[in-house]
């Protein structure tokens, strides 16, 4: 309960500085996933410090409702989501080169994020068909449980940024995110085989891993101040 108390706390924090940096609705679009988005209004992000009118330091925070999300380091691959649905929580922290000009920047962008998925669950459909291809069985059935912790990756990006009038502007940001977070399965799946005899086999994933690589797509409004 504290580690939820702590999100919804920091969360709300942001929000009431969203005025001051702005506001932006993200969107992520995973590899070997499905389509997610935040949870509105808990994505502000352009969170800065600058140093001169060239180079700044962002950050932020984004709750997604994530749909799926692939997991790698097992002996096998699914071309579908294993893990999901879930939250999660994604806070950047990004090095910002920006070219500005009369109303409107170019901005390249580079740097971390770290994140953590919670209400996580475990796609068994996908993951009974990536074992059943797996083993070249006729059936497949497993029964794991898992556990999580917080994941790091890097990430590199552009954004456009114009204004619309002196208070408020527009911006559209495109992001490629390479993270992964610690996901251990621990179970047991049991089939037929082509010679339609029973097997059944104890496994434990250790360096199985949440693959959070994909674009993340965002737009803004940014309170200017003017």
């Amino acid at each position: 309960m504290k580690k939820y108390f702590f999100v919804v706390l920091m969360l709300t924090t942001i929000q009431l500085n969203a005025q001051q940096f702005g506001l932006s609705f993200s969107y992520f679009l995973p590899k070997h996933g499905e389509f997610s988005t935040p949870i509105s209004p808990f994505s502000i992000r352009g969170i800065g410090l600058e140093f001169n009118k060239f180079l700044s330091v962002e950050s932020g925070a984004s709750l997604y409702r994530m749909t799926g999300l692939n997991v790698s380091g097992l002996p096998f691959e699914s071309k579908s989501p294993i893990a999901g649905p879930n939250f999660t929580l994604f806070i950047p922290a990004e090095l910002v080169f920006s070219l500005k000009g009369k109303g409107a920047a170019f901005s390249l962008k580079g740097g971390g994020f770290a994140y953590h998925g919670f209400f996580q669950k475990l796609n068994t459909g996908n993951l009974d068909r990536a074992i059943r291809t797996f083993e070249n069985w006729k059936v497949a059935n497993s029964d794991f449980s898992f556990s999580t912790k917080p994941g790091i990756g890097w990430m590199t990006g552009v954004e456009l940024t114009f204004d619309v009038t002196r208070q408020w502007g527009l911006s559209l940001e495109v992001n490629y995110l390479a993270g992964s977070s610690p996901f251990r399965l621990d179970g047991n799946y049991s089939g037929v085989d082509q010679s339609d005899l029973f097997q059944n086999k104890q496994v434990t994933y250790s360096h199985s891993k949440i693959d959070l690589t994909g674009l993340e797509v965002s737009l803004g409004i940014m309170m200017l101040g003017r």
